[in-house]
């Protein structure tokens, strides 16, 4: 199974015998790596309890539409926006007729309906119910709309009855739910990414950074690589594991990451420098340690070369997107460097107040030659995914 690490899985449990498997199937979500929250409907509650729900999920288990403990009394909202994929397991045969129709008169049915994650069903019913005319037009319906569906099997039943309608195994539902971000978007393709701070050192001891975390860089290199490209990451120093499948470089100056991206930007086919780069550096670190011996010290600092530049300018290069981090003037600011490094899109993002570095949370403003596409506050790895299918599409409209 590919990984779900970092993925927000809301698991939405309907009025089925197999409810019980649904308990089964957080414990492999987490396993997987994901972050798991449960939605109860009033015929799951009577299967299985919430109580059990939150001990395997470590999370509150959510049932009533209109919740006074949530943001401006909308959960639906709330979860809807949290989900990185929704997956309706088990689905009933009536739950299903309710999400053709697009009823929102419940709490799962209104997260269905608000969410832009991606929605899957996993059918559950008797086979006779199963092969009904009106469920599998109810079924057509939702994968016209682009629902995903998993299943069902065939087997024994518990009403004693053998044939389709078995819900698919936990194991199952949560490989087919991390297949959710395999979206092969760039499928083929070499992607380059920079990530973190760099670090430039004073003396042995000490050096000048920034507050970059690395989360955002290391997002855009999972949501590349789910979206089937080949993908080497080159790394300031950061705590944070390499993710799935891709091929980490490891590296503390400036001067180490420019090295780095000059060997691997000719093989690439995309570039996307997210690394917060020190524009200065020392320059004369000193060999040994500097003692406190005078009430103020002076350094002199030089340039470090510019890395996204000398990328965009490589004949035949990459398709280069750069990120502008800026506190004031956002748009005007990220709109220059786009010009005057002559990159083919820049992702910009205000920090400073919460925002930007050391938090989970970001929000994107993507500037190419055809205008400006907003990207609202969402988690970085929701951000991260977005921003790949954008460069996808205008990568592949590069080419013609």
């Amino acid at each position: 199974m590919h990984s779900l690490a970092n993925k927000h899985i809301l698991l939405g449990v309907t009025g089925s015998i197999a409810a019980y498997k649904a308990a089964e199937l957080v414990r492999r979500l987490r396993e997987g790596g994901a972050e798991v929250r449960v939605v109860l409907s009033a015929g799951g509650a009577e299967f299985v309890t919430p109580l059990t729900f939150q001990a395997l999920s470590a999370n509150p288990v959510h049932s009533e539409l209109l919740d006074t403990e949530a943001e401006a009394a909308m959960g639906h909202i709330e979860l809807a926006r949290w989900a990185d994929a929704v997956v309706v397991a088990p689905a009933s045969a009536n739950v299903i007729a309710r999400l053709a129709q697009g009823r929102a008169d419940d709490l799962l049915a209104a997260v269905c309906l608000a969410t832009e994650a991606p929605v899957a069903v996993a059918p559950a019913m008797n086979q006779q119910m199963w092969a009904n005319a009106a469920t599998q037009d109810n079924l057509q319906r939702l994968r016209e709309r682009g629902m995903h569906q998993f299943g069902p099997a065939e087997g024994d039943q518990a009403c004693g009855e053998t044939g389709l309608g078995r819900m698919l195994e936990a194991t199952d539902i949560a490989r087919h739910t991390a297949g959710l971000f395999d979206t092969g978007a760039l499928a083929g393709l070499r992607v380059l990414v920079t990530a973190g701070p760099t670090q430039e050192a004073i003396d042995p001891v000490r050096y000048l950074s920034n507050r970059s975390s690395g989360r955002m860089g290391y997002a855009v290199a999972q949501a590349a690589a789910e979206a089937g490209a080949r993908v080497t990451l080159v790394s300031g120093p950061t705590a944070l594991p390499t993710p799935p499948r891709v091929a980490r470089i490891d590296v503390r100056s400036a001067q180490d990451m420019h090295e780095a991206v000059q060997e691997q930007a000719g093989g690439a086919d995309i570039f996307i420098a997210t690394a917060a780069v020190a524009d200065y550096r020392p320059a004369a670190p000193a060999e040994k340690k500097i003692k406190k011996t005078t009430d103020t010290l002076s350094l002199e600092l030089v340039r470090n070369p510019d890395i996204l530049a000398g990328v965009a300018a490589l004949p035949g290069g990459p398709f280069t997107v750069g990120f502008a981090a800026e506190t004031e003037n956002l748009l005007a600011y990220a709109r220059d460097k786009l010009a005057r490094k002559g990159l083919d899109m820049i992702a910009a993002n205000r920090v400073g107040g919460g925002l930007g570095f050391e938090a989970e949370e970001n929000a994107l403003s993507v500037i190419d030659a055809n205008g400006v596409t907003e990207l609202p506050q969402a988690a970085k790895s929701q951000l991260a995914r977005r921003l790949i299918v954008l460069i996808a599409k205008h990568f592949r409209r590069r080419l013609g």
